[in-house]
């Protein structure tokens, strides 16, 4: 006997629609029905993936136009530095252009070892690891570490990769709002007293600009017997003694369990890191499948981090030029009554709201020379779309001060300045 029924009565509603001549789902029809972007660029409102010409400087070309550059990370202005730009090269003499294959089987060098025994040592940790990717450091330490029935406790501001950790581990994620303290004790007493927790937190947060208050989150944490996880991408090379991050601005290296920070800021370079106790290290070395299947980080980015790291501890006067900068900045920047947010840090935002105003004014700075981002949803909640704007050391007074004579024009026009008694 057939085992499959026959007849009309075994014809599906998919089966009834092509035979009416409807055309069936595909995969790519969501690919179809997005043009947002289509009706942006129409507009000539699209401010995503701009060819930049020339090396991550203070002035960049732009489709053949100098813009000075106010949304580059490149913190401590390293990125064009020649001796970073020399051991770089020099590595990739050596060494060749690539590993061929991952950390774990046959893509380890001795520099990479070297780095992290370094990046260790810049935080007050005993081991570190480097992954190729600020993106894979986050993804693999938080899905290899927390477990079903286990508890990661974010800060809302966090970065996409530490939630795509969350949805790669078996663990619960539990979100507080951003830097309200209270909240976060709140939500950490509603969890099993018995379970394991891990808080993550933002260093300085990269959108905000502000600085997490990291000193209560120690005390919390204690409280509830909770590790602390510090993503230190925007600190590491900012804040703290020679540019060692958040942890060691407050004095509580000892009070944070990891250290997570990212090449492709301060450090001139691409890559991340993971840094705290060597057992940890040792586990997520052969748990952390971004650390376990990707090929290993450059000899060139390796390299350039090593030299980035001399240049910090031999020229420690970028990190003043740094926060003179920034602090000249956001005072101009309060002064003209643009609404900057709690903004402590080189990142400085300016609050605009809505979407499309944001893009219009966005589009108005680039036609005056100023290269700046728009920040909109995802990244930030809805009806808090900012252009974000960052400082370097390498910035001269004279470019900050026609910048701020720039913004000032983009102000007027678009009704961001607020009155000021």
């Amino acid at each position: 006997m057939d085992p499959m029924p026959s007849g009309p009565s075994s014809a599906t509603g998919d089966d009834l629609a092509l035979a009416a001549g409807q055309k069936p789902a595909s995969l790519f029809d969501k690919c179809d029905a997005f043009t947002r972007a289509d009706e942006l660029k129409a507009l000539g409102l699209y401010p995503y993936l701009r060819v930049i010409e020339t090396g991550q400087a203070t002035e960049v070309v732009v489709d053949g136009r100098k813009m000075l550059m106010l949304g580059s990370n490149s913190y401590l202005e390293l990125t064009t530095h020649p001796r970073i730009k020399e051991r770089s090269a020099a590595a990739v003499h050596q060494y060749g252009s690539g590993c061929a294959g991952s950390r774990f089987l046959n893509g380890t060098l001795p520099i990479h070892l070297e780095l992290e025994r370094r990046l260790a040592a810049l935080v007050g940790k005993p081991a570190a690891l480097v992954f190729p990717t600020g993106f894979q450091t986050n993804t693999g330490v938080v899905a290899s570490l927390v477990h079903a029935g286990e508890f990661v406790v974010a800060d809302k501001y966090i970065h996409a990769c530490i939630l795509d950790g969350c949805l790669l581990s078996q663990g619960t994620l539990v979100r507080y709002n951003h830097n309200d303290m209270e909240d976060l004790e709140e939500k950490l007493a509603r969890l099993p007293a018995r379970a394991s927790k891990l808080i993550i937190t933002d260093g300085i947060f990269s959108m905000e600009g502000d600085v997490c208050d990291l000193p209560r989150i120690v005390r919390i944490a204690r409280a509830h017997h909770a590790q602390v996880m510090v993503d230190d991408a925007h600190g590491i090379g900012v804040l703290g003694p020679g540019g060692a991050g958040t942890a060691a601005h407050f004095g509580l290296t000892s009070g944070v369990d990891l250290i997570m920070g990212t090449f492709s800021k301060s450090l001139a370079a691409i890559g991340g890191f993971i840094a705290g106790p060597e057992r940890v290290i040792n586990y997520l070395m052969h748990f952390a499948r971004p650390f376990m299947f990707s090929a290993s980080a450059s000899p060139a980015s390796v390299a350039a981090v090593l030299a980035a790291l001399d240049v910090m501890a031999e020229e420690p006067e970028r990190f003043q030029r740094l926060w003179d900068n920034a602090r000249f900045l956001k005072e101009g920047f309060d002064q003209l009554g643009f609404d900057t947010g709690n903004s402590a840090s080189p990142i400085i935002p300016i609050l605009v709201g809505d979407w499309q105003r944001c893009l219009e004014v966005w589009r108005f700075l680039q036609d005056l020379g100023i290269f700046v981002n728009p920040v909109l949803p995802p990244a930030v909640p809805a009806g808090r779309c900012m252009l974000r704007i960052s400082v370097t050391a390498g910035h001269s007074r004279a470019q900050l001060e026609w910048a701020l004579d720039r913004f000032a024009l983009a102000g007027r026009r678009f009704g961001l300045l607020e009155s000021l008694s």
